[in-house]
C-alpha cells in the first residue's frame, strides 16, 4: 500500500513558522494542522501566539481553537485528532502540514507510537499527583532525576503532566521512558513524509523571543489572564501552567512584580527553545532550514555550507519538490 504524504515544519519558538507554513502550504496545495499543545485551548489568544484568522491568508488550520482550557489534553488525543484531519486532508487532495513545536506531539504522530499502556489514570497516578500538590513541581521532578536523567534533562520541572507519566511509566514498567521513546523513535513511519526544521542564530532568535514577549504585553496578554482566571481557571490547570500564563498568574495573585514576571517569561521561553532544538537534533531523517537575518532560508548542506535564497516561497517549494521527487505539487504520482 501506498504511504500517503506528510509534510512538518517545525523548531523552536518564534523562529518564524507560522509564516513560512503559509507560504509552504499555498505552495504545495496544504493545509495546517497545528502541533502546539497550547494553541489548542480557547480564549488562550495571546500567550500562545496563536494565529489570528486573517493571518491564515485562507489555508485552512486544524487543532486550533477545540478546546476549552480545563478540557483534558494530551499526545493521546493529539494523535486521534491529527490523524482524523490528516484522512479528510487527504480526501480532499491536499497535503497535510505539521507545524508548531511540541516535537513529542510530532514524533508521537510520525511514528504511530503506542501510548495506551502508560495512558490510563490509576493509583500511581493519583500518588504523583498529590506529592507534586504537596511538594511542588521541583521536588517531582527531583524524582524523575533519580530514575530517569534522559528524561529529567528533556522535560521542564513545569511540565508536571509529562513528569508524572515518565515517573508512573518507570514504576508500571521497570523502565525509563527516555529507554523506550528511543525504541520507538526507530519504527518505520507509515508516512511517505518531509521533515523540515526552521533554526536561527542563537541570539537572533532570542531577540525575536524577547520582542514577542514585549508584544504579547503590550497586546493584552496581563487582560487574557485575568479574563481567564474570572473565569475559574486555576494554575491546578494543564493549560495553565503554560509558558507566559503562569507567570502572569504569579504576578495577579500578587507573588511577583509585573517587570519580574517578564522578565521569567523571556528567560524559561529562550531555556524552552534551546530544548526544542535539543530534541530536534535528536530526531532521525530530519533536515534543517537555517533562517538569515532577513529571515531568508537556506538549505543546509551536509558540510555545513548554504545554498542562499531571497523567496523564502520559492525555497519552501524547493525543498517539498526535492523531498517528494518533484512529481507534482500534491508529491503525488
Amino acid at each position: 500500500m501506498k504511504k500517503k504524504p506528510l509534510i512538518i515544519l517545525t523548531g523552536p519558538t518564534a523562529v518564524g513558522k507560522t509564516k513560512a507554513s503559509i507560504g509552504l502550504a499555498k505552495a504545495v496545495d496544504g493545509e495546517i494542522i497545528s502541533a502546539d499543545s497550547m494553541q489548542v485551548y480557547r480564549h488562550m489568544d495571546i500567550g500562545s501566539a496563536k494565529i489570528k484568522p486573517e493571518e491564515m491568508e485562507g489555508i485552512p488550520h486544524h487543532l486550533i481553537d477545540v478546546l476549552e482550557p480545563d478540557d483534558e489534553f494530551h499526545v493521546v488525543k493529539f494523535q486521534q485528532l491529527a490523524k482524523k484531519a490528516m484522512r479528510e486532508i487527504w480526501e480532499r487532495g491536499h497535503i497535510p502540514i505539521v507545524t508548531g513545536g511540541t516535537g513529542f506531539y510530532i514524533q508521537a504522530l510520525l511514528y504511530d507510537i503506542d501510548f495506551d499502556e502508560n495512558e490510563k489514570e490509576d493509583a500511581c497516578r493519583k500518588e504523583l499527583e498529590a506529592y507534586a500538590r504537596e511538594h511542588g513541581a521541583e521536588a517531582l521532578h527531583e524524582k524523575l532525576a533519580l530514575v530517569d536523567p534522559a528524561s529529567a534533562e528533556m522535560i521542564h520541572p513545569n511540565n508536571i503532566k509529562r513528569v508524572i507519566r515518565a515517573l508512573e511509566f518507570y514504576e508500571q514498567t521497570g523502565k525509563r521512558i527516555s529507554e523506550h521513546n528511543e525504541t520507538q523513535r526507530q519504527r518505520e513511519s507509515p508516512y511517505a513524509f518531509a521533515y523540515f526544521v526552521l533554526t536561527d542564530d542563537r541570539a537572533h532568535l532570542y531577540e525575536r523571543i524577547n520582542r514577542r514577549v514585549d508584544q504579547m504585553i503590550e497586546e493584552g496578554l496581563v487582560n487574557e489572564v485575568q479574563a481567564l482566571k474570572d473565569k475559574g481557571y486555576t494554575k491546578q490547570l494543564v493549560s495553565m501552567q503554560g509558558l507566559g500564563y503562569k507567570e502572569i498568574l504569579d504576578y495577579l495573585d500578587g507573588n511577583c512584580t509585573l517587570e519580574e514576571a517578564i522578565y521569567t517569561i523571556k528567560r524559561d521561553t529562550r531555556h524552552f527553545a534551546k530544548r526544542q532544538l535539543t530534541w530536534f537534533k535528536r530526531e532521525r531523517d530530519v533536515r534543517f532550514i537555517a533562517m538569515d537575518d532577513r529571515n531568508a532560508p537556506w538549505v543546509k548542506l551536509p558540510d555545513g555550507t548554504g545554498q542562499p535564497e531571497d523567496d523564502q516561497q520559492k525555497i519552501l517549494t524547493y525543498i517539498c519538490n526535492d523531498y517528494f521527487g518533484g512529481r507534482n505539487k500534491h508529491g503525488i504520482e
